[in-house]
């Protein structure tokens, strides 16, 4: 199935793929995007968070390697790291999670977002038909019940270009339901869990092959402050480290508080980089005040020739990684609809259905763990107590049986759905391994 141009509004990651997967079935594909293409590995204006800490978690590596075979190994070859099982360190309330290793082989891709956005990019641009185009997309013009063209402000004036399919993929700040609103289109619900996120983030010097990766998550409770942690062993020889705290605990640019929360706020590991290498440049900031969702599938009316990808569907916390692993996987879904030979004259409801698949899996996995954060409020899902009581219960018994270690960390890397948590053999197993025993302790 041929379309003689195709339109992505953004080149975020979830535009990009989406690039990829429409160079397939498109004549031309033009991109258009605000920011400079050839930023390098420089984070783009437009993602004010390309500074922080991210994670391409195994599916995403997986749908790249589809896309773009060879992709994993060419960006190692680049300087991208591949931290191993050993070398990885999981603190929970300041105890190092000890787990045994995983049945199946799930890789690890550690980099700057700049860095990986970069080399999808390159491949996607490289292609034939795709062409970018700078400007900032300004709206969307229909022929009946479809949407036909495109609006985009370059250069001052406002241009306007012919399209058989429009993808938004224009972030967590898109325009599309104003746009539809205007047009006489109903306008999707926006679900908002009010996250209060804070970052602070910081570069510095690692020495030649010294890889550590670590994670840590302290929960809320009595005499207790809900904290986040990370640590990234990323290209150039460099460290990434993150503190984030929720609400009022707001991590400062100064880089003396940057250090006394390593040393007093998380696990050894933190203090032992950041007291042992030379910081690079400054602490980066970043706030982000909500997890949102916007369900297009339960719309009663949407435009034919109209696709919705990336944060401008839904944007999770952070601090779980699946923001540009959930691209990824739109970008599938999108291949699954053009590839089932649809009736492009109407409305695309069978890739908002895969999508929401996508979408309702990420957030169940992100907003559980943030319901139980004192200051969000909701929405509480049906179930909720119940759910986390089997996903707590599960996760004790991980520590013990290897084959819910396997389960559990397939779907938290989103290479499985959730629903294999709440099968009842896996439930069995867990209530099987639910023997009160002292986690294991590792200082060193």
């Amino acid at each position: 199935m041929i379309l003689r141009r195709a339109v992505v509004l953004g080149a975020s990651m979830a535009g990009l793929m989406a690039a990829r997967v429409l160079s397939d079935h498109a004549d031309e594909v033009l991109v258009i995007e605000r920011d400079d293409s050839d930023n390098g590995d420089d984070p783009r204006p437009g993602v004010p968070q390309g500074t922080q800490v991210h994670a391409l978690l195994p599916a995403g590596a997986a749908q790249l390697d589809r896309w773009f075979p060879g992709f994993s190994a060419d960006a190692v070859a680049e300087g991208l790291i591949e931290p191993t099982p050993d070398q990885a360190y999981t603190f929970v309330n300041g105890v190092r999670r000890v787990t045994p290793p995983p049945l199946t082989e799930i890789r690890t891709l550690i980099s700057t977002r700049p860095f990986l956005e970069s080399r999808v990019r390159q491949r996607t641009l490289a292609l034939p038909n795709v062409r970018l185009v700078a400007g900032r997309a300004d709206g969307i013009g229909f022929t009946g019940d479809r949407v036909t063209s495109v609006q985009y402000v370059a250069a001052g004036s406002t241009e306007s270009v012919d399209a058989d399919l429009v993808v938004d993929a224009t972030g967590r700040s898109s325009r599309l339901s104003d746009w539809l609103g205007a047009a006489g289109w109903p306008e999707p619900t926006l679900t908002r869990m009010p996250i209060k996120l804070n970052y602070a983030s910081a570069l510095f010097e690692r020495k030649p092959g010294e890889v550590l990766l670590s994670t840590s998550q302290t929960m809320a409770q009595p005499g207790q402050t809900a904290r986040m942690g990370g640590i990234l062993p990323v290209e150039g020889d460099r460290w990434l480290v993150l503190v984030a705290g929720f609400a009022d605990d707001r991590p400062s640019r100064e880089t003396e508080d940057f250090h006394r929360r390593c040393r007093e706020d998380f696990p050894w590991v933190y203090a032992h980089i950041v007291d042992n290498n030379p910081m690079i440049g400054d602490v980066v900031t970043y706030h982000q005040a909500d997890s949102r969702r916007r369900n297009y599938d339960e719309l009663d009316r949407f435009p034919a020739g109209l696709i919705v990808a990336g944060d401008a569907v839904a944007s999770f916390n952070p601090i779980y990684g699946q923001g540009m692993t959930s691209a990824t996987l739109h970008a599938s879904c999108l291949s699954a609809y053009l590839r089932s030979n649809p009736a492009l004259d109407e409305p695309a409801w069978e890739y908002l259905k895969q999508v929401r698949v996508v979408v309702d899996a990420a957030w169940q996995i992100s907003t559980f763990a943030d319901l139980a954060l004192p200051h969000v409020n909701g929405p509480f899902p049906r179930g909720y107590k119940l759910t986390r009581w089997f996903t707590g219960l599960i996760l004790s018994a991980s520590l013990r049986d290897a084959q819910l270690n396997d389960d559990f960390a397939r779907v938290t890397t989103m290479l499985a759905h959730p629903n294999l948590l709440a099968q009842p053999k896996t439930l069995a197993r867990a209530l099987r391994g639910a023997i009160p025993r002292p986690l294991v302790t590792t200082d060193r």
